[in-house]
């Protein structure tokens, strides 16, 4: 069966701003806006997910979705670098950083690679069965980049191409081997590029 999954990613928060990894924070005021003023462009679906992290469940109820926490849609996992901004970690530990970035199997903060991430999300991508065929999914960033990486069969360094903006829709259909993708749309009403 053909499954539609919509991921949406979470609103705009201090830790996005201050580049610092995901960690567990909360929504800051502009991104709590901006969410709810786009609550009634999101696609109905018969099975409405969101990620774990405080983000994306806030992100999910400014959106009014009657979201199911969902376990497998948990960001990356970057264990003591959690919380750190990119550049502190990066003056602290170059070679770490480095290897994180040049080597998708390394994992030097002791959490989860790009390889563990990407096989991850891709083992609940290909295993979703939506009750209409339809899923829309709140998940952070990383896991949206990771579907598309897994969806379209492309090399884990990928991962570091793409960008997922804020309140954006990336959309996949298909099925486990064969999926299509439309990238970083509103997830309706105003065109590409404008704000909410």
């Amino acid at each position: 069966m053909t499954v539609r999954v919509m991921l949406v990613s979470p609103a705009m928060n201090a830790a996005l701003r201050e580049a610092r990894f995901e960690g567990d924070a909360p929504l800051d005021r502009s991104g709590r806006e901006r969410a709810r003023a786009a609550a009634g462009l999101v696609p109905e679906t018969g099975l409405a997910l969101s990620g774990p992290s405080e983000r994306c469940r806030e992100t999910a109820a400014a959106l009014d979705l009657p979201a199911r926490t969902e376990p497998a849609l948990s960001g990356w996992d970057m264990a003591r670098w959690a919380g750190r901004a990119l550049d502190e970690v990066a003056a602290a530990e170059p070679a770490a950083v480095a290897a994180w970035l040049g080597d998708p199997s390394a994992a030097p903060h002791g959490g989860e690679s790009l390889h563990g991430l990407i096989g991850r999300i891709g083992g609940w991508l290909d295993a979703l069965d939506g009750p209409d065929g339809t899923v829309l999914a709140v998940a952070e960033a990383a896991v949206v980049r990771a579907a598309v990486v897994h969806g379209l069969g492309l090399p884990a360094r990928a991962f570091w191409r793409l960008d997922v903006a804020p309140l954006t829709l990336t959309e996949l259909s298909g099925r486990s081997g064969r999926w299509n993708v439309a990238l970083g749309r509103p997830p309706a009403g105003p065109p590409a590029g404008s704000t909410w």
